[in-house]
């Protein structure tokens, strides 16, 4: 017997904010978190923009023992994982008492790998590495690190999906649930948001050049679009089954009804429109749910030419006549990589729960490939039960959610 798999609690570390509260008010003002960074440019990027991720201070929390295991986005992930806990009511003394498992979206650690091995060339000693170094490397960390500070004993998994990273680890742990192998598990996704860990990025050419105007350069959809700009932090989710959560007197959010994924089986970093199309079928079959019965979809488009065009194709298939709401959230935050999949998913529960669909900034011409849906430039005010969340990633691997208000 399927189990029903429900959210229960949120947390978030974003440009956007450090709150729930802080990320809703910027999703419906239409505040953008894109910056210039001065930083950036003298380094050597052709591209200094990037969100402005606030930085995060973990010494009221850890100690310095457990805070040198741990790379900025373990941090990031740390702070939103504990928001998330507060939400749901899952108390530490829960925690030790039952099995809690972990599932968080994590691709790469640039700066920690980095840095530890200019220690080991500078000083020609391995020993200079530090302590730390091993475990703030591996692209396991954030599900190693959140295992042993809240004793986690459930699963302990590390979703290295590219950009689908945090999709995959809530689909992960929504099946996991659904089958009766885990009752309550973490998810999310977590992406660092220094400028090394991107510079191979820029060195492609793959952001925005848009330099002189900073907060107008990311533009989703937008027939003038020129590349994507690179944001971070981290997103928590906590899902359970509903029997579990109401035995424990959660408070119940939401509800988990499909998941869709698929590999495109093409080029490695340029999209097609079969893979994402048939991401999108294969949620839709999942959750037993028409396409009309969506009421908005968070989309992955990250303001690049090829990429942007094929979704808008892979959604116009499905969908066909029906003007489904269509934003990208990336417009005001960036994309946020790893972490994109499960803060998105959060991003569109403030707006369910808010009535209301946030607007994707500087939407203001489609092109021949984007004009096939219905991309909402503005803010508006908007009822809606049940949304579906879009997130595809280099290697031509996607993945997608379907969540349903409760």
């Amino acid at each position: 017997m399927e189990r029903r798999v429900v959210i229960t609690g949120m947390g978030i570390w974003s440009c956007l904010g450090t709150t729930l509260d802080e990320v809703q008010q910027s999703l419906y003002t239409g505040k953008s978190g894109i910056i210039f960074s001065q930083e950036r440019k003298d380094a050597g990027f052709r591209s200094a923009l990037c969100a402005d991720v606030p930085k995060a201070d973990l010494k009221p929390y850890l100690n310095r023992n457990l805070r040198q295991l741990m790379p900025e986005e373990a941090q990031y992930a740390y702070l939103a994982t504990k928001q998330a806990m507060q939400q749901a009511k899952l108390e530490q003394d829960y925690i030790d008492a039952h099995e809690v498992g972990v599932i968080y979206g994590n691709d790469s650690v640039a700066e920690a790998t980095m840095r530890a091995l200019d220690k080991f060339r500078q000083m020609q000693s391995t020993a200079a590495c530090g302590s730390g170094a091993i475990f703030q490397s591996m692209n396991s960390t954030v599900t190693m690190n959140l295992a042993t500070l809240f004793h986690l004993k459930g699963i302990n998994l590390t979703s290295s999906a590219a950009c689908a990273s945090g999709s995959q680890s809530i689909g992960l742990g929504y099946l996991l649930i659904k089958n009766g192998l885990q009752d309550c598990v973490i998810c999310g996704g977590a992406q660092e948001a220094n400028m090394y860990c991107v510079a191979a990025f820029d060195g492609l050419m793959a952001f925005s050049a848009r330099e002189d105007e900073p907060t107008k350069a990311c533009r989703p959809f937008d027939r003038d679009r020129d590349g994507l700009i690179p944001g971070g932090g981290a997103a928590t989710v906590i899902i359970e089954s509903y029997e579990h959560a109401v035995k424990r007197g959660a408070p119940i959010l939401a509800e988990i009804i499909g998941w869709g994924f698929s590999g495109n089986g093409d080029h490695i970093s340029t999209p097609n429109v079969a893979g994402p199309a048939r991401s999108l079928e294969l949620c839709l079959k999942d959750a037993g749910v028409q396409p009309t019965d969506i009421g908005y979809i968070n989309a992955h488009a990250t303001s690049t030419k090829a990429g942007d065009g094929r979704e808008a194709m892979a959604i116009a298939q499905l969908f066909g006549d029906y003007r489904v709401p269509v934003t990208s959230t990336k417009s005001q935050t960036g994309h946020e990589m790893w972490m994109a999949g499960a803060s998105e998913i959060i991003y569109s529960m403030l707006m369910m729960k808010n009535d209301f669909i946030g607007g994707s900034l500087n939407f203001e011409n489609p092109d021949e490939e984007t004009a096939c849906i219905n991309v909402l430039p503005e803010t508006k005010e908007a009822h809606f039960d049940m949304f579906l969340s879009n997130s595809f990633g280099f290697g031509g691997t996607n993945s997608t959610l379907i969540v349903k208000n409760l």
